[in-house]
């Protein structure tokens, strides 16, 4: 990640957002939030919004709540159902009109990628992803950036299939050293960067069958260093993947 994004992550904008399913009313709007993006064993009974910018006092529960990521102008670009929320004693207001904290005792699933709130920031900075960008992340990170890339890809109304226009994908087994690293480089071979081509097996079939149903010509993959895959992944996995890759028809060149 260049400098530059790196300062620009954290600049104070709401991209927070709860929303009542059914009515569309926003809850709370903030720019942080603690308690959501946690591992399962961490989970605690409230999630708390920080440095809030607005928040409705006059619903303190919900049945359906909706936990939306939106950018700079305010776009939906992720999105977690989570179902019924209380809220709790809502904290102070600063000079600036901020509300420090603002806790909602949560009944539903969180997000189980600590790591994807850092990555969620640089999404919502609303600039255009660089090729290559999943590899400055921290290895540890690589299952944190695949989850955002698949919440995000369906959040824009994509579906499982390719948009790339490019005639061959090029995949470096070199860069690849864990599962979820296969899929982001999949993914931004394919569709670009931030793209999403699959995130499991079951998935990387859709993807592919869905393209071929189009009309388009099966998907060409040109997979350098594939031995590197082989030593760094699991030699089941990629056996796995070359015979999804066959059965859907996928010309495969391995050098």
């Amino acid at each position: 990640m260049t400098d530059e994004l790196s300062m620009a992550i954290e600049a104070d904008f709401p991209m927070y957002v709860v929303v009542d399913e059914e009515s569309g009313d926003v809850l709370v709007a903030a720019e942080d939030v603690e308690g959501f993006f946690v591992a399962p064993e961490e989970e605690a009974p409230e999630v708390v919004f920080l440095r809030a910018h607005e928040v409705n006092r006059g619903r303190r529960r919900a049945e359906d709540a909706v936990l939306e990521i939106v950018n700079r102008r305010r776009e939906k670009i992720g999105e977690y159902f989570i179902g019924r929320v209380v809220l709790g004693d809502v904290g102070t207001e600063s000079s600036d009109g901020k509300i420090s904290s603002v806790p909602y005792r949560f009944f539903g699933n969180r997000c189980e990628y600590p790591g994807a709130a850092k990555i969620w920031r640089r999404w919502a900075l609303d600039v255009a992803m660089e090729k290559g960008e999943w590899l400055q992340w921290p290895t540890s990170h690589h299952s944190a950036w695949l989850h955002v890339v698949q919440n995000a890809w369906f959040t824009s109304n994509h579906r499982a299939a390719r948009y790339g226009v490019d005639d061959v994908a090029h995949l470096d087994g070199a860069q690849i050293s864990t599962k979820s690293g296969f899929f982001c480089a999949l993914g931004e071979a394919v569709n670009g960067p931030g793209g999403y081509f699959g995130s499991n097996l079951d998935a990387l079939a859709d993807c592919i069958s869905s393209s071929f149903g189009e009309g388009r010509p099966p998907v060409k993959i040109v997979w350098r260093n594939f031995r590197v895959s082989q030593e760094s992944l699991d030699r089941t996995f990629m056996d796995s993947v070359m015979e999804v890759m066959r059965e859907f028809h996928a010309d495969v060149t391995i050098c």
